[in-house]
């Protein structure tokens, strides 16, 4: 079993004592969070949606980012991953929600914001945690630390 799956089957091994429920909202990993829940058998318990919102209008529209905030700060910001986790959460009503949006690249990056930067934010509850990083490698290894980063967050917050 590789790494993100175990990742993804110890999520769930948490959730469903918890009977929690977690959904995403992905932007550069284009569902690949989402896709690695679903390989865990019996993760219907305990997945309740996924969110592929690339484009800043489907942001907005699916999950409530406010429009204004692209202009201000980028989709590639705390605000914005913040936002979008909340938006899952009002959607779902899942207890858990993980958010991320990021330049994988190759192209897109700037002196601000080079490829390779990600933010993330995680929900539980009323509580949000947002990190920011800054990985490196293509834009496949890019995209796969990014799940793996967005698990280990989801894991630690659903606890022992």
């Amino acid at each position: 079993m590789d790494e993100i799956t175990a990742l993804a089957a110890e999520l769930g091994a948490r959730l469903r004592p918890l009977r929690a429920q977690v959904a995403t909202a992905e932007s550069c990993t284009g569902g690949g969070i989402a896709e690695a829940i679903t390989r865990i058998p019996g993760s219907s318990r305990w997945f309740e949606a996924g969110f592929v919102t690339y484009s800043n209008r489907q942001k907005t529209r699916q999950l409530g980012v406010p429009a204004a905030l692209f202009d201000q700060v980028g989709a590639v910001s705390r605000e914005v991953v913040e936002a979008m986790a909340r938006g899952a959460k009002a959607a779902t009503d899942a207890q858990f929600t993980v958010a991320v949006s990021g330049i994988a690249g190759p192209d897109g990056g700037s002196p601000e914001k080079p490829v390779g930067t990600v933010w993330f934010a995680w929900c539980a509850g009323d509580e949000v945690v947002t990190e920011q990083r800054q990985f490196p490698g293509d834009r496949d290894e890019v995209r796969r630390q990014t799940v793996r980063v967005a698990f280990e967050g989801l894991v630690r917050l659903a606890g022992p």
